[in-house]
């Protein structure tokens, strides 16, 4: 029976894999519900604005709504995804779910400011859902397919994140209220609960032990420790997210200067714009699969060395701007799928709490980028942003041309 490109076939009858889910893995149905769920991180950004005139506080204060999306993140990716290794991945799974929607009913209905940062921080804690499917649809679908699984769902997670804003700033506009997009995301994210009960396998035969929670954390240092591979990869993902959060942290500064004098809402646009390199980024898991993770990260890097390039030498182009922010974002999502394929083939039995070592080690490097991007451009400028992203880039570089040369022994 030929199989389709968003399923993943169960062969574990044949090679002996521990894991053994009631047939094969959806990849559609799991990007989607990736898509859903990371856009209850971005969707807010547009509504500051309204918020802020709502409930009568400045825009400044406004904004720690989008700190405490940051925040929970990375805590939720801290505390909550190291789980997967041991828990029921479909229960987990499935209370992640019920605590978002809880969370964004909650924040629809906050009567003042505190109220919402807290249910924000709440949504944005138990919304790492795509942290937990993208590495148990990897294990599932075998180290064959695996970078073509997580590509698949790396464009669900790029789409989500992209649309999400679009979205929330329409239902906005059209019900005039800016609560209304909260209603609605949490209807979406409900919808979600059928799809991963039928989707996820619950714990898969054959794991280790359950580890009580403590041992969970605290063998991540260890973990990155045992495996060079997974180092380089965490490695990687800091340098390249620092770049990519350099450009994006500092083009709302740019284009309120000559010769653009644009606001904010055109600067959204861009999200419209990087659809191109969106839809192409779900190429990289193939190529990842055909040719491994260090040639897809040399495109990649070379990817985002043309786009900071464009940014240097033809800072005034509109069309310039437009092609590098398509060319970052495919080779920092290309990025991505070639470290996190880089460390899910090291253990499934700590598929998860690697890729917790990855997201967070990328999560630290993007926050260094846009505080380095903001201090080099208040200092110097434009300019000063693509040195330091270019900078960035030949770290990136360096480090990549040294762990490829030696070779991949895995401490156990």
């Amino acid at each position: 029976m030929p199989v389709s490109p968003f399923t993943a076939p169960d062969d574990a009858a044949q090679d002996g894999r521990p894991f053994s889910p009631a047939g094969r893995v959806n990849v559609l149905a799991l990007a989607v519900a990736g898509a859903v769920t990371v856009a209850n991180i971005y969707f807010p950004q547009p509504l500051l604005e309204a918020i802020a005139g709502a409930m009568r506080v400045s825009e400044d204060t406004a904004g720690l709504i989008a700190s405490a999306t940051q925040i929970g993140y990375a805590v939720g990716i801290f505390l909550i995804v190291p789980l997967a290794d041991s828990a029921n991945v479909r229960r987990l799974c499935s209370v992640l779910v019920t605590l978002t929607v809880c969370g964004l009913l909650a924040a629809a209905a906050a009567p003042n400011l505190a109220t919402l940062v807290v249910a924000t921080l709440a949504v944005s804690t138990t919304t790492v859902l795509p942290q937990v499917l993208t590495p148990v649809a990897a294990a599932l679908a075998g180290p064959e397919r695996s970078g073509h699984v997580v590509g698949l769902i790396g464009l669900g997670l790029t789409l989500g994140s992209t649309l999400s804003r679009a979205l929330s700033g329409t239902v906005s506009d059209l019900s005039g209220n800016w609560r209304t997009a909260y209603v609605v995301a949490a209807v979406m994210t409900a919808a979600l609960l059928p799809l991963v009960r039928r989707t996820l396998p619950e714990r898969p035969a054959g794991r280790a032990p359950r580890l009580p929670y403590w041992k969970l954390l605290t063998s991540l240092p260890g973990l990155l420790r045992a495996h060079r591979e997974a180092r380089l990869a965490a490695f990687l993902g800091a340098t390249v997210f620092a770049a990519f959060s350099t450009f994006w942290a500092t083009l709302s500064f740019h284009i309120a200067g000559p010769p653009f004098h644009e606001g904010p809402a055109f600067v959204g646009l861009f999200s419209i714009y990087s659809l191109p390199a969106a839809l192409l980024s779900a190429y990289a898991g193939k190529l990842n699969d055909r040719y491994g993770p260090t040639v897809v990260n040399v495109w990649a890097l070379l990817c985002i060395g043309v786009s900071f390039a464009l940014f240097g030498f033809l800072a005034d182009s509109l069309a310039a701007l437009v092609v590098g922010s398509n060319l970052l974002i495919l080779g920092t999502s290309g990025s991505q799928v070639a470290n996190q394929a880089r460390v899910f083939v090291l253990g499934e039995e700590t598929v998860a709490r690697l890729n917790t070592t990855f997201m967070l080690s990328s999560f630290a490097g993007g926050a260094i980028g846009s505080l380095a991007g903001a201090a080099a451009y208040a200092a110097h400028g434009w300019t000063g942003m693509v040195l330091t992203g270019a900078g960035l880039v030949l770290l990136t570089a360096g480090a990549l041309m040294t762990g490829s040369r030696r070779p991949s022994v895995s401490a156990r």
